[in-house]
C-alpha cells in the first residue's frame, strides 16, 4: 500500500535535511584550510560578497522576497545569529565539525531555558530532564578543561549555541511574517559587515598573528592563494544551497520532526571528518552526541 501524503512529506523533509547537513559537514571541513593562510574577517566579507548574487539571482528566478517588513527587528535577529556563527567558524579553526556542531545544537535546550526565564513559559521535569541530558552529552564531547591547550576555550561552542537560541527565539518573536529568504540574506549581510569592520580594525590596529591556523581569528587582510577563493566560493554556494534545503524542509513536515533531522549533522559532520582527515571520535564523544540527540528528540517531543 502506497504511503500516505503526511508520510510522504516527511520523508522528503528528511532528504533534505540530510542534504543539508551532507554540504553543511563537507564544506565545513575546509574552513581548516582556509584557516592556515587567511582570517576569519576576510573569510566572512568575501563569502558573503560571493553569495549576494547567489539571492539576487533566487528572487529573480523563484520570486523570493528579500525586502524586511521589520528591518530593525531583522536586523537586531541577524547580529544575534552571526555572532553566534562568528563564534561557530572561528572554532572551526581548532575543534573537529563535529565538535563545534555538538555545542551549535546545544540551542534547543538554550530555547528551553530562555523561553522560562525571559518569556516566563513554562518548564516541566521532561524539558528539565532533557536540559541536564543534553548539557551532559556537550561535557562528554568537548571534555573541557582537559585538553591542552584549548582547555575551557572548547566550550566557545556552547556560547555559539546559546547566540543561536536566541536568534531562534528572536525569529518567533521580533520577526514573525518575514520569509526565509530575507532572514537568511540578513543573516549573510551581518557576518559580510562584520568581516569588513573586523579586517578594517586589524588593518588599523595590526595584531601579532601566529603562524597556520592559530592565526585565523586575529589575522587581517592578505593576499591568499587561489586556494582561498575556490574554497570560500565553495562554502558561499554550499551553504546557501543548504540554507534552501533546511527552509524546505521546514515547508514540507513539522517543526517538530525536522529538529529532530538535523541531528544526523553530528554523525555526518564526524564522518567526512573520518574521510577526509582520517579523523576518529572516541567513545566518550559518540556516548556525548548519543545523549545530545536524545536530549533533542525528548524536546522535540514534548513540544508536539
Amino acid at each position: 500500500m502506497p504511503g500516505t501524503a503526511s508520510e510522504n512529506r516527511t520523508l522528503a523533509a528528511a532528504a533534505a535535511v540530510l542534504g543539508y547537513a551532507t554540504l553543511i559537514g563537507y564544506t565545513d571541513n575546509y574552513v581548516r584550510v582556509i584557516a592556515e593562510e587567511a582570517g576569519l574577517w576576510q573569510f566572512h566579507a568575501v563569502r558573503t560578497l560571493m553569495s549576494l548574487p547567489l539571492f539576487g539571482l533566487g528572487a529573480l528566478l523563484f520570486g523570493m522576497r528579500l525586502r524586511p517588513l521589520n528591518p530593525a527587528a531583522v536586523v537586531a535577529r541577524s547580529l544575534v545569529h552571526g555572532t553566534a556563527l562568528m563564534i561557530y567558524f572561528g572554532c572551526l579553526a581548532f575543534l573537529t565539525v563535529a565538535q563545534v556542531a555538538a555545542g551549535l545544537f546545544t540551542a534547543p535546550i538554550f530555547v528551553l531555558l530562555f523561553s522560562r526565564f525571559l518569556y516566563g513559559h513554562a518548564l516541566g521535569p521532561a524539558r528539565i530532564a532533557a536540559v541536564a541530558i543534553g548539557f551532559a552529552g556537550v561535557l562528554m564531547v568537548l571534555t573541557p578543561g582537559t585538553e591542552e591547550p584549548l582547555g575551557w576555550a572548547s566550550l566557545l561552542p556552547v556560547a555559539a549555541g546559546a547566540l543561536y537560541a536566541m536568534g531562534n527565539l528572536a525569529t518567533r518573536e521580533w520577526c514573525a511574517g518575514e520569509s526565509a529568504a530575507t532572514l537568511t540574506l540578513g543573516f549573510f549581510v551581518a557576518l559580510g559587515v562584520a568581516g569588513v569592520v573586523g579586517v578594517v580594525i586589524l588593518a588599523v590596529m595590526p595584531l601579532p598573528v601566529a603562524e597556520g591556523a592559530a592565526g585565523f581569528v586575529l589575522r587581517g587582510w592578505v593576499w591568499p592563494s587561489g586556494g582561498f577563493w575556490y574554497w570560500t566560493a565553495v562554502q558561499a554556494l554550499g551553504s546557501t544551497v543548504a540554507v534552501g534545503l533546511m527552509v524546505r524542509a521546514y515547508q514540507l513536515a513539522e517543526a517538530s520532526r525536522v529538529s529532530i533531522f538535523e541531528y544526523v549533522i553530528l554523525p555526518v559532520a564526524a564522518g567526512w571528518g573520518w574521510l577526509l582527515w582520517g579523523e576518529t571520535l572516541g567513545v566518550l564523544a559518540v556516548l556525548g552526541m548519543l545523549l545530545i540527540f536524545a536530549a533533542g528528540s525528548l524536546i522535540a517531543w514534548r513540544a508536539r
